[in-house]
């Protein structure tokens, strides 16, 4: 499998020196893999809403993890061989933080709301776009779609469960961790191997979890279906779109578009769940669609992207 991404790392110092120097073909493409690893993951995640009476939040994600590393294992036969320790320390920390994102934020959608579960959680990628920014502008984008999440949660969270707040902003630091490792293993690994070998290092991770929670229902064939089709909107696209952009694209505009996942979640919810955006609601979209709009319009601006530079 050929990407964009993957031949920027292969190629010539002239041709790296072209693309970074188009602006349009630069930052768009991985953008565009950005926002299509979103709409699948909410997707999924309306889904994944309707399988949590049949198996329980942990195992839901139990079923997601196994079935997505299967998948990827599967497609990538990534190679055992040849890895440093550093190599693998980044991968196994990045298995980790997925699972550890993926049952935080099932725990936290089995307690609240699903809008406002993604609501709590894209806190923590905005955190990391103020840390991670070099430029003032990005503040002022981070702020307004701060500022938009905010009104998507309705304004305040007083009134939710406590132990579901908790869970969700434990999922959203776990993001925030999950962009970081997720760049470093795209760095250090060839296509999506390092992607399929994390997810099995997060399968292993949550599978006597789930066990000890649904038993054996997680076998029931029509819950494995569902699981499965999870696994594919909400693991496996997903995360080999974002990984790609990863490599291309600077982690604080990456987090600054995750900001979209709210508005996202709302349109799933409609069209799956009949669930009616207020006109409130609606305002606290376009706030966020606004600043994601001039994070990608900052990032043309520049005139080149980050993380074209050939992998050492």
């Amino acid at each position: 499998m050929t990407t964009p991404s993957a031949a920027a790392t292969t190629s010539s110092p002239s041709a790296v020196h072209s693309e970074a120097t188009s602006p349009r073909r630069g930052s768009l493409g991985p953008v565009g893999l950005v926002l299509a690893g979103g709409v699948s993951v909410q997707f999924g995640a309306a889904l994944a809403v309707g399988l949590m009476p049949r198996a329980g939040a942990l195992g839901v994600v139990t079923l997601r993890l196994l079935a997505a590393a299967v998948v990827l294992l599967v497609i990538c036969r990534p190679r055992l061989r040849g890895h440093s320790r550093t190599d693998w320390g980044t991968v196994i920390v990045f298995g980790v933080t997925m699972g550890a994102m993926n049952g935080l934020f099932y725990q936290a959608a089995a307690r609240i709301p699903l809008g406002a579960a993604v609501t709590l959680e894209v806190l923590g990628p905005l955190a990391l776009s103020v840390l991670a920014s070099r430029r003032a502008i990005n503040f002022v984008w981070a702020g307004l779609a701060l500022a938009g999440v905010f009104l998507l949660g309705g304004g305040g969270f007083g009134d939710l469960d406590l132990a579901g707040v908790a869970f969700a902003l434990g999922a959203g630091a776990m993001w925030a961790t999950y962009i970081v490792f997720s760049a470093r293993t795209g760095r250090r690994f060839p296509q999506a191997d390092g992607l399929a070998l994390a997810m099995g290092v997060a399968a292993l991770l949550m599978l006597p979890l789930g066990i000890a929670e649904s038993g054996t229902k997680l076998l029931d064939p029509v819950t494995i279906a569902l699981g499965s089709a999870v696994a594919i909107m909400s693991s496996v696209l997903p995360y080999t779109l974002e990984l790609l952009a990863l490599r291309r694209l600077p982690a604080s505009t990456f987090a600054i578009l995750m900001s979209l996942e709210p508005a996202l979640a709302a349109t799933a919810g409609f069209l799956i769940l009949d669930q009616a955006l207020s006109a409130f609601q609606a305002a606290a979209i376009a706030l966020v669609v606004v600043a994601s709009m001039g994070a990608v319009r900052t990032q043309v601006g520049r005139g080149k992207v980050k993380g074209l530079e050939p992998v050492s």
